[in-house]
């Protein structure tokens, strides 16, 4: 068995990569997309669901936990792999993008965040101490550490400022943190870039992380309401500063085209809660581009949502019903179009390492720009 936080590359395709990430609760391959789970439940399907259509780690949300139920009963169950009946390995976010987004409700200080839940207004503290002990508690597999997301129009002064803080922080979660445990159980630390939109604070991001070393590094911040060409622009100049021997992973994003050119500039992981949003939203991603299912059109279109999808919902249902079913409010609906949302973005990123492997990614990128940047 392979110790936890050894990451081994694969193949390299220009930029893109593929590899295997070892945890406690077995291998992950990547490129690799983690459907986000906020209260321990990937919303709509089950456990049974995300293992047969090929989930390999699912997120869990740090904020949302802590709240309800909270993360000591949790622990009191064994964790949030026996809890949520999920054996594979769980990531949990630090909560930090959950405090930008309650901005109204928060205070940042030295110390930590103060916020009042969005629950029932009670007062909470997290400082990066206690975030890792919650995340600690929780047992995951991969843990974050606290830090403070910036809005995307944020001045230079205010990005460093804010950059500083979340540097202390991070020092202050490594140093909290137990470390690998000599059963190779235990949780994975990686660090987060920050910077804002200003490429010079992502570089010193860069740096000040790799001086406090982590098993893993993430770029948070973007998918914050900045346009697609900055994060672009930000993720070719940050992307490359980032060791090449430890797996990258981009927080919170995003569409297939997103992913698929995050995945040419080097990153190997991603999360986001769009594909099943979206499913319940009726919107959903096929290999012929998004298809609107509350659309009369479709009506009497007895043919299935995506041929070439090999999903449950594909090779069961029809168009027609599908429309049925989200037109007359059925609960079936958010089952079956999540399935195959999710279905879809697991096959976007395996079609992502067999192109590496062959050596013809360029040709795959093309392909997925033709079919979703039109």
């Amino acid at each position: 068995m392979s110790i936890p936080g050894t990451f081994t590359l694969l193949t390299v395709d220009g930029q893109a990569r593929t590899g295997t990430l070892h945890t406690a609760h077995g291998p992950i391959r990547t490129p690799v997309f983690m459907p986000v789970g906020t209260a321990g439940s990937v919303k709509a399907v089950a456990p049974d669901d995300l293992a047969t259509i090929g989930a390999e780690i699912i997120l869990g949300n740090t904020y949302h936990l802590y709240l309800r139920p909270g993360h000591e009963l949790i622990a009191r169950r064994g964790g949030l792999h026996a809890f949520s009946a999920w054996p594979k390995p769980i990531l949990t976010d630090s909560g930090g993008y959950q405090v930008f987004s309650l901005s109204p409700l928060r205070t940042i200080t030295e110390e930590g965040v103060i916020f009042r839940s969005h629950l029932d207004g009670s007062r909470h503290l997290f400082t990066p101490e206690n975030v890792i002990a919650v995340q600690l508690a929780l047992g995951a597999d991969i843990i974050m550490p606290l830090d403070e997301c910036v809005p995307h129009d944020a001045d230079h002064a205010y990005a460093a400022s804010s950059l500083d803080l979340t540097s202390r922080w991070a020092a202050r979660c490594r140093a909290a943190w137990p470390g690998p445990r000599e059963d190779n159980t235990g949780a994975l630390l990686f660090g987060i870039m920050q910077g804002g939109m200003y490429p010079d604070l992502r570089a010193e991001a860069v740096r000040r992380l790799l001086d406090i070393g982590f098993e893993g590094y993430s770029i948070g911040g973007l998918s914050v309401g900045e346009s697609k060409v900055q994060m672009h622009d930000i993720l070719s100049a940050a992307t490359p500063l980032l060791p090449k021997d430890k797996p990258r992973y981009l927080m919170g994003v995003g569409t297939p085209l997103d992913i698929v050119r995050a995945i040419s500039l080097g990153v190997d992981m991603f999360d986001c809660v769009l594909p099943t949003r979206n499913a319940r939203n009726g919107t959903l991603f096929t290999s012929c581009g998004k298809v609107n299912i509350k659309r009369q059109e479709y009506a009497e279109d007895d043919s299935p949502l995506d041929p070439a999808c090999s999903c449950y919902t594909c090779r069961t249902f029809s168009r027609a019903y599908l429309r049925h079913l989200y037109a007359s409010g059925e609960l079936l609906a958010y089952r079956l179009n999540s399935i195959h949302n999710l279905t879809y973005f697991f096959d976007v990123v395996r079609a992502a390492r067999t192109a590496i492997e062959a050596g013809r990614y360029t040709a795959y990128l093309e392909h997925m720009e033709a079919i979703y940047d039109a």
